[in-house]
């Protein structure tokens, strides 16, 4: 593992670290004179492996912990494994089901694979809370819990809002701080990283160091970096979600089906386009002296070099282009679908269970696109389940996803 020297920040970078995709430090005044120190930090960034997917979302944080790899100071991952295995005993929780160790462990690979895809390898150190939690006994969880009182939990906005609405809250809900909190004890943390919806967590932490002699770390927090809809936060399970790891032509795609009130938001926080352009460009958009899909197209750019390469930018752009701003069908992303006509010119089949099967929509989805009138055949939007096609015809799945029918039958005699 790299131990280069660390380097204390100029003003400029400085401000750039605490200004720049960050919404709050506590206390920050510690924050600058802990970097200024010249010390190696430890910064914390913990990650539950319920899912196997990394989102832009994601690479907010990630971004930030990068920069300050590059001054020379140590990332600690922290694997939730234990708590994933846990999953919500309550069955209230889609997001967090109960996993086996293999498929944590699975999730968990694919996860930090992704997530070295911004931060750097050889200045992280990986943990997995099970180091710690399986040597837990009934009386260290009385004596975790015995430091904090339930009208402190109840601090927790999700827990005082239902516990006002006389919605139940589970004994075992009230554990999950404290457990975050001692994750940042068990690996000595000097600074914890997370969105606006982990304050309450991290400052948990921050007590609870105090609490047992350690020296209380900081909370740094991150802009939770709203979806491809432009409402809600990006999530994976909402579907408004751009994946580390989508192909280009399909992460190119989806920047450009953002609203356009929502580009600065992206300039901002997932790249590194200066402040002063960024003033400019809003200034422009706001003025109407640029046009939007150049900006936006600018900003797809920026992001799928991020993640991929100038030239797969480059190429996603042309196709991108020739497709949807021209309104030809693509050459390369088009599947061929093989469906059985009986030597028929046209038959009728059930489109939904097509899509499913070929795009990897789930049939609700499809049921939604189409009544969004979001699903073509030959340029028609499908009104209904099933449909009448013949070979050659070119179902439109979205904005990025094409489908071309070809005869089963003539395919397997060529």
């Amino acid at each position: 593992m790299s131990r280069a020297a660390v380097r204390v920040p100029k003003d400029e970078e400085l401000r750039w670290i605490l200004r720049r995709a960050v919404v709050e430090a506590i206390p920050e005044d510690e924050f600058v004179a802990a970097l200024r120190s010249g010390r190696r930090l430890r910064l914390k960034m913990g990650f539950d492996p319920s899912a196997p997917d990394l989102t832009l979302g994601h690479a907010v944080g990630l971004r930030k912990l990068r920069q300050l790899q590059e001054l020379g100071h140590q990332v600690v991952v922290v694997v939730g494994d234990w708590t994933a295995r846990i999953g919500d005993p309550s069955g209230q929780s889609q997001t967090r089901p109960m996993l086996t160790a293999e498929e944590v462990k699975a999730n968990a690979e694919t996860y930090l694979r992704q997530f070295f895809m911004v931060v750097d390898s050889e200045r992280t150190e990986v943990r997995w809370q099970s180091e710690w939690y399986d040597k837990f006994d009934l009386e260290t969880v009385v004596r975790l819990t015995a430091r904090f009182t339930v009208a402190q939990i109840l601090q927790r906005d999700d827990y005082s809002q239902r516990f006002a609405a006389h919605k139940p809250i589970g004994l075992h809900e009230f554990l999950d701080p404290l457990l975050q909190a001692y994750d940042s004890v068990a690996v000595e943390a000097d600074v914890e990283f997370g969105g606006t919806d982990q304050k309450f967590n991290l400052l948990v932490g921050r007590d609870l160091q105090e609490m047992v002699g350690q020296r209380p770390q900081q909370c740094f927090m991150v802009p939770l970096l709203v979806g491809t809809d432009g409402k809600v936060k990006m999530s994976k399970s909402l579907g408004n979600y751009i994946a580390l790891e989508d192909p280009p032509q399909e992460m190119y795609g989806k920047v450009m089906s953002l609203p356009d009130d929502v580009m600065m938001d992206y300039y901002e926080l997932v790249t590194d386009v200066p402040d002063k352009e960024l003033a400019e460009m809003g200034e422009a958009l706001r003025t109407r002296s640029v046009n939007p899909m150049e900006v936006k197209m600018r900003l797809a750019r920026e992001i799928v070099e991020q993640f991929h390469s100038a030239e797969a930018a480059q190429a996603a752009e042309a196709e991108f282009t020739r497709v949807f701003r021209r309104r030809e069908l693509p050459e390369e992303s088009a599947q061929e679908v093989p469906l059985d006509f009986r030597g028929q010119s046209s038959a009728e089949f059930t489109i939904d269970l097509l899509i499913v099967e070929h795009c990897g929509l789930s049939r609700s989805e499809v049921r939604r696109l189409i009544r969004q009138g979001a699903i073509e055949v030959d340029g028609a939007p499908l009104e209904g389940t099933s449909v009448v096609i013949r070979p050659g015809s070119t179902i439109r799945v979205g904005k990025r996803r094409f489908l071309r029918i070809v005869d089963a039958d003539k395919q397997s005699q060529t």
